[in-house]
């Protein structure tokens, strides 16, 4: 047995425990949660990819979005081999057209591989011209023909345009009217929604039923009106900024009462019933306790409105209400899909929905992971 001296000089060993890692932040242990969501992450990845596509949209387009071909031309096929059916590391480009072909009981003519003339593609290739963040001049593009031939891997719309270069483009006036109006509807919502919890009392009353008023008004209705005022003629920048504004005066009402319900709740806490009672300006009391605790209400709802402002982008954009050429959404894009013989005939130029499915899903796994990584409870 050791003695009294030799216990005294025997060092306890450090006790591990699973989140023994110091003192951390609330952002490191939201992290934390959020990254042991598989379906966050991979929201967080996709949105993450889409905003670095958008933002270099031009380079990542491997055909002009203006540039016209054969109308209604179906997708091409890339393909690891070359013309005599060999592997080939640098993939190819086969048209599909007529085979020569003929199907031996309705006598129709039969479509497949054309391999006689493939496009060898590559990354980093020159290109059609074009301005990165509007004002350097470039032409090196991701990925696309080698020979500067057409590649249309979406196949095109009726104007012989790429559906896949027109869907990269469009990627940016869609998500940055989701993002702007997202941006307004959050800062009126959330000013007029802490306002009125906080001080309560008459304003209050007026601010709720201004509120309801706004939410039970019909908004189709009034966007399909209101976004008509526009003349034809006006400039795209004029009417974008207005399809903007109508969408954000129409949207914040719905954060104002959430924000307004918790404002409430933490007005009655025991810190800020102190901070008052020290004299702590209301300033002061909003900035530093209440609105932190609101925030991550706010960045989670942010992250699940964007999906519903694409969607109504999209809708709006297909009615012919939200975008005006020559600017490109993908809205605007799915005009073409307006009767059914032309998607019977031609179902790619559906290819626009992918954009829009993909979006959705990505900003809603993110936000769900987000919720659950602020508030586990």
């Amino acid at each position: 047995m050791p003695t009294p001296a030799e216990e005294a000089d025997i060092a306890p060993s450090p006790v591990l425990t699973r989140y023994g890692s110091g003192n951390e932040t609330y952002a490191l242990l939201v992290w934390r949660r959020f990254r042991r969501s598989p379906m966050g992450m991979i929201g967080l990845v996709l949105v993450v990819l889409m905003l670095v596509v958008s933002v270099f949209a031009d380079f990542f387009a491997p055909m002009d979005p203006k540039q016209a071909n054969l109308p209604f031309a179906p997708p091409d096929v890339i393909a690891f081999e070359d013309p005599d059916g060999n592997f080939s590391l640098i993939p190819y480009v086969y048209p599909i057209g007529d085979t020569g072909e003929f199907d031996p009981v309705t006598f129709q003519p039969l479509t497949g591989l054309i391999k006689d003339d493939p496009t060898p593609t590559g990354f980093f290739v020159t290109g059609h011209s074009y301005y990165l963040f509007w004002f350097i001049p470039a032409n090196i593009h991701f990925f696309g023909s080698v020979d500067g031939r057409p590649i249309q891997l979406l196949g095109t719309d009726k104007f012989g345009r790429d559906i896949l270069s027109r869907g990269i483009i469009g990627s940016r006036i869609s998500l940055m009217i989701a993002l702007a109006v997202v941006t307004l509807t959050t800062i009126v919502g959330t000013l007029v929604g802490i306002t009125s919890g906080y001080i309560g009392g008459r304003l209050d009353s007026w601010v709720q039923r201004f509120v309801d008023f706004v939410l039970a008004f019909p908004q189709l209705p009034l966007y399909l009106a209101l976004t008509s005022l526009i003349p034809v003629t006006a400039p795209s920048n004029v009417f974008l900024s207005f399809v903007i504004f109508v969408m954000a005066v129409l949207g914040w009402a719905q954060l104002s009462r959430e924000v307004r319900s918790k404002t409430l709740s933490l007005a009655r806490i025991d810190y800020v019933r102190a901070a008052i009672a020290v004299g702590a300006t209301d300033s002061r009391i909003i900035t530093r306790h209440i609105l932190p605790n609101v925030l991550s209400h706010i960045i989670v709802s942010i992250t699940l409105a964007i999906p519903s402002v694409v969607l109504l982008e999209s809708f709006l954009g297909f009615l012919g209400f939200a975008v005006k050429p020559p600017l490109i959404s993908w809205g605007l894009m799915l005009q073409d899909t307006g009767t059914f013989s032309v998607i019977g005939s031609y179902p790619w130029i559906l290819s626009p929905v992918i954009f829009v499915l993909v979006t959705v899903f990505a900003f809603n796994a993110l936000g769900d992971g987000l919720r659950d990584a602020i508030d586990p409870y």
